[in-house]
């Protein structure tokens, strides 16, 4: 096996470990989830075992991911097709989709359960809701977003969004820096 291949198998279980504990999953919750046992998941997680593609399809289906994103396949060049998950200080996963920080942003968020914290800062945001139900609070507005819900909201407002109920929320978030705001072409109606 040449030292590329090695490193690539080298770093499987390390980033499953990384993509399971950034959900906040327990390795019991995966296993039944995804039909593998315990075992073969704390092995492959330790190294001590490369997993095949009976591992990594169920967890790749569990966890939503492309299989590349488990094996790190090597850059294209295009960085639209490596996009890098982060945990968000806030809770939750935030995928940046754009990267232009003075000028409309565009994250994809998959938020879990935590605390309404009210904040306020220059901008202006827009929300879509891809799955789950998002609880969002502007000003003194305590809103219910569903699947395929917008809102939009000057960020100066004191504000705060997350899962309805505990359940995770997944939305795309679109940030204007600065008061900077989107500008509709063509506003379409269905009659």
């Amino acid at each position: 096996m040449d030292g590329e291949t090695a490193e690539i198998l080298a770093g499987i279980g390390p980033r499953l470990r990384s993509i399971r504990e950034a959900r906040r999953r327990s390795l019991s919750d995966v296993a039944e989830a995804s039909g593998l046992s315990l075992s073969v998941l704390s092995r492959v997680e330790t190294g001590h075992r490369h997993p095949g593609l009976d591992v990594l399809i169920p967890l790749a289906r569990e966890y939503r991911i492309a299989l590349d994103a488990i094996i790190a396949a090597p850059p294209t060049g295009d960085p639209r097709l490596h996009l890098e998950p982060r945990q968000h200080r806030g809770g939750g996963v935030i995928v940046p989709l754009t990267r232009y920080p003075a000028r409309v942003q565009a994250f994809k968020h998959i938020l879990g359960p935590r605390e309404p914290r009210l904040v306020s800062h220059p901008g202006y945001a827009w929300l879509y809701v891809l799955a789950g139900a998002l609880r969002l609070l502007v000003g003194d507005d305590d809103l219910t977003l569903s699947p395929g819900e917008t809102a939009e909201f000057d960020a100066t407002t004191p504000h705060w969004f997350g899962p309805l109920k505990g359940s995770p929320v997944e939305i795309l978030h679109l940030f204007g820096p600065h008061g900077g705001q989107a500008v509709p072409r063509l506003e379409h109606r269905v009659i």
